[in-house]
């Protein structure tokens, strides 16, 4: 059974690979990993020997097959026992990350079989994040953020990419939350801001504007949504 170090470097050379669709520089591995460059290269020649991941001193490092294959194993644990947490011991999901960082590592391959069961097979986590299945697949999205898509069309949040605390907190104070329906009203290039409000219907002009929630442009894409009729 791999460490808990090897699996959490797996898992987010997974996360950080799957975000920027190419190899993950040392640089960025390092500083993801809290750790300085010289111990995070160490551990990556380790996992090439292993057969885990490929290393170019000059381009960075990918997950091989095998990798990206046990990287999905400790996604699906930690996103199932987020889910748990949420659901069945009550945890608020601002709360969460941290907890399953721990249990991810410890928990049986028969107790993940019995809390998926439990929970109904579910396919995303309490932030809207996929759940991988026990043969590490996990579908395709092509959901748009709340920076990007349509302007007064209506929009189910789908999942929250900022899981620190204290936004997951900003999350439930403004309502955003995965499974509500928004439109975005406007948005100001020059003032970097976005202005969403809730609900799928409305109506038009100003009056529209009256009560709606400003975000910056940054923290709107942290909300990937998909169109509903």
């Amino acid at each position: 059974m791999a460490s808990s170090t090897v699996e959490n470097y797996l898992k987010r050379l997974y996360q950080e690979q799957h975000a920027a669709g190419q190899m993950v520089s040392m640089g960025r591995l390092a500083a993801v990993m809290g750790v300085v460059p010289g111990t995070a290269t160490a551990m990556v020649k380790a996992l090439a020997d292993s057969g885990l991941v490929r290393y170019s001193p000059r381009a960075g490092v990918r997950l091989t097959p095998a990798g990206s294959q046990l990287a999905l194993h400790v996604l699906r644990r930690h996103r199932l026992v987020e889910l748990f947490l949420v659901r069945i011991v009550g945890l608020d999901w601002s709360e969460v990350h941290d907890e399953a960082e721990e249990l991810e590592h410890v928990i049986s391959d028969k107790l993940l079989e019995r809390m998926d069961a439990l929970l109904g097979r579910p396919k995303v986590d309490p932030h809207g994040d996929p759940i991988p299945t026990p043969a590490g697949d996990v579908p395709p999205s092509d959901d748009q953020s709340l920076a990007t898509c349509a302007l007064r069309h209506p929009v189910e949040v789908t999942r929250v990419l900022d899981q620190e605390p204290h936004f997951l907190q900003f999350v439930n104070q403004c309502g955003l939350t995965p499974g509500t329906r928004w439109r975005v009203l406007e948005r100001n290039a020059q003032a970097e801001s976005v202005a969403v409000r809730r609900g799928a219907r409305g109506g038009g002009g100003g009056d529209d504007r009256k009560g709606a929630l400003m975000l910056s442009l940054a923290a709107a894409g942290k909300f990937l949504v998909q169109g509903v009729t």
